[in-house]
């Protein structure tokens, strides 16, 4: 059985973009970058040096279709 190997995904041409619903009162948000190929990036606005998420466009939209569905309300 030959191992996963995870790699590193240069996030060095991201362009991150915040949701427009998001304030500038320094509440929870994410950025995410759509421009990379085949990946889609996510990290915390206010860790912009910490780590990132990466995941393919078709997790991000199950996630995002997900989100808008209510799956995750409680």
């Amino acid at each position: 059985m030959e191992a996963n190997r995870l790699t590193a995904t240069d996030l060095s041409q991201a362009v991150w973009r915040k949701s427009s619903r998001s304030g500038n009162n320094g509440g929870e948000c994410v950025e995410v970058a759509g421009n990379l190929p085949h990946r889609v990036a996510v990290r915390d606005s206010k860790n912009t040096d910490g780590p990132s998420l990466v995941f393919t466009p078709a997790e991000w939209s199950a996630f995002v279709n997900s989100v808008k569905d209510g799956t995750f309300e409680a």
